[in-house]
């Protein structure tokens, strides 16, 4: 191939090798020239322009780009014509895309003249997505060289394996304090990830977080012609002896590889049993967000075998985001390890369910409620106390006459819990490394509660979030890690947080309390009168 310049007779045949502008010509770059764009140079007075010839076995830049596009494409794949030496390769279907790299890796380096770039491997696309692109440097290549090129590349090297499996059953285990709403919540978002793949739930069931009776409902799943089963457990698999693999090698099926270098999605376990896969989901599917459960459901979806190897090859990029239980994240916060915990008492509600009456101002021993559980907070280890205002703010505000504490008022109470969460947590001073925050219709909890939640609260080991149970079942106060701001400030409507609980179930402290005070709420005229009585 010969380069260099030229005069406008003489590069008859060339190709420009830049684009040219003088006072009304524009000639662009790639143009051959020809007799009428000799007439159009000489008129410009243009001397000389930089071409390139192709020679004697030489191939075109539009030539090669097609022959080693051609040759890559493998099943549900397209190519579109080249031009300018560029030969893009498109989806013919929606499915995940599977690249064999040695055969990308061979193609690129043949000669630095010719490229092969594509999306990342494994990748969900839609038909009609640009998937690949063959590109040509130059403006010709040697015929040895392309030649060399096709036979690095082989058919299939770039395919689109269509999406197979369509019936998904969903087992979801159940365990005192999650709210069905979180089960709701979780099936829609796995609805949502299974439509680009065209498959449906078939059956859901929610069973209690045992072995023998998980292993049932997995059985009836696969019996009802589920081509995948996914578990959503009440708690995270912690083991290989825990209840969801128990549960599979219960009816005979194989944990075939448990955990993954992928965060979030490092609790994930998959198995199958007579054949059909199973997936254990880590606590992390039950967001919409980007996770390492969504590169396994995928390919298992195009009916693409998820090996052990697969799975611990995923490392290296299965950092997705910030973990919240790292001792020391990447943007620092100051004050983890210090336990400068606030306290935030919600006491904007409207006591809808009470019949008229305010239930913060029904007295107890002759106080209000939510002066018995103030008081109770202030008597705690907390470092500061921040009431949030609502409903007869002033009332309240007297109610607590006399006391230390910083009021707040949620202006917007009548849209529900959440904006009084967001209220109080906006108010927590900057050098706390976090806040428990209490209701103020529980009139039973004590400072003593408060105490053992913040001598749980251990941010170094990891500990972010802890609450207190009794016989599986979660009550309240709960105490939040300041990591956690940012996400009780996105919450909204009526629902507190409680999902956020089952999404971070690895930096949960579970602190165990006997009798009912973390679980008694004054809801009812009902609900007062045998605390009264009590």
């Amino acid at each position: 191939m010969k380069f260099g310049p030229a005069s406008p007779t003489e590069a008859i045949g060339g190709v420009t090798v830049h684009t040219l502008r003088q006072g009304s010509l524009v000639l662009k770059k790639g143009t051959t020239i020809g007799l009428a764009e000799v007439a159009a140079l000489d008129k410009a007075g243009v001397k000389e322009v930089v071409v390139v010839r192709l020679e004697d076995g030489d191939v075109s830049e539009d030539v090669a780009a097609a022959d080693v596009a051609k040759a890559v494409a493998g099943d549900g794949v397209t190519v579109e014509r080249a031009f300018t030496g560029r030969a893009n390769l498109f989806a013919a279907r929606p499915g995940v895309l599977v690249i064999d790299r040695v055969a990308v890796d061979r193609i690129n380096n043949i000669d630095e003249a010719i490229t092969f770039a594509t999306l990342e491997a494994y990748k969900p696309v839609v038909e009609g997505e640009m998937i690949a692109t063959v590109k040509l440097i130059p403006f010709g290549v040697e015929a040895n060289l392309r030649d060399a090129a096709v036979a690095a590349a082989h058919r299939d090297a770039l395919r689109v394996a269509p999406y197979t499996i369509k019936r998904v059953g969903i087992v979801s285990t159940m365990l005192p304090g999650l709210a069905p709403k979180v089960i709701d919540k979780t099936l829609r978002v796995t609805a949502e990830r299974l439509a680009p793949a065209g498959a449906t739930i078939i059956a859901e069931r929610r069973v209690p977080h045992d072995e023998a009776v998980l292993s049932k409902a997995i059985k009836e799943m696969l019996d009802l012609g589920a081509e995948l089963v996914i578990v959503f457990g009440a708690s995270a698999i912690a083991d290989r002896r825990d209840v969801i693999p128990a549960a599979l090698t219960g009816i005979g099926g194989v944990v075939e590889h448990f955990g993954m270098p992928v965060d979030p999605g490092n609790l994930l376990l998959i198995g199958n049993a007579k054949g059909i896969p199973v997936l254990g989901a880590p606590g992390c599917a039950r967001s919409p967000v980007e996770n390492g459960f969504d590169w396994v459901l995928m390919r298992l979806l195009a009916g693409l075998k998820v090996s052990r190897s697969d799975l611990t090859g995923m490392g290296v990029g299965g950092l997705l985001m910030e973990i919240v239980t790292r001792p020391q994240p990447r943007v620092p916060t100051a004050t983890d390890g210090n336990r400068a915990i606030s306290a935030v008492i919600l006491a904007a509600g409207r006591s809808t369910r009470m019949g008229g009456p305010n239930k913060l101002l029904a007295e107890l021993r002759g106080k209000p409620l939510v002066r018995i559980v103030t008081e109770q907070v202030l008597a705690s280890k907390a470092s500061d106390v921040t009431v949030v205002t609502g409903h007869q703010a002033k009332e309240v505000e007297r109610a607590l006459q006399g006391l230390k504490v910083r009021f707040v008022h949620n202006p917007e109470f009548a849209s529900g819990l959440a904006s009084s969460v967001k209220t109080g947590i906006a108010a927590v001073p900057g050098q706390s490394d976090g806040a428990v925050v209490c209701l103020g219709d529980m009139p039973l909890i004590d400072a003593h509660l408060v105490d053992r939640l913040i001598e749980a609260f251990a941010p170094d080991r990891g500990i972010l979030i802890a609450v207190p149970v009794s016989d599986g079942r979660r009550g309240n106060p709960v105490l939040w890690s300041r990591r956690f701001f940012g996400e009780l400030m996105s919450l909204d409507g009526d629902i507190g947080a409680r999902h956020l609980i089952a999404k971070h179930g690895d930096a949960v402290a579970e602190v165990s309390v006997d009798g009912q005070g973390a679980f008694v709420d004054i809801d009812t005229p009902q609900a007062l009168a045998a605390v009264q009585r009590g």
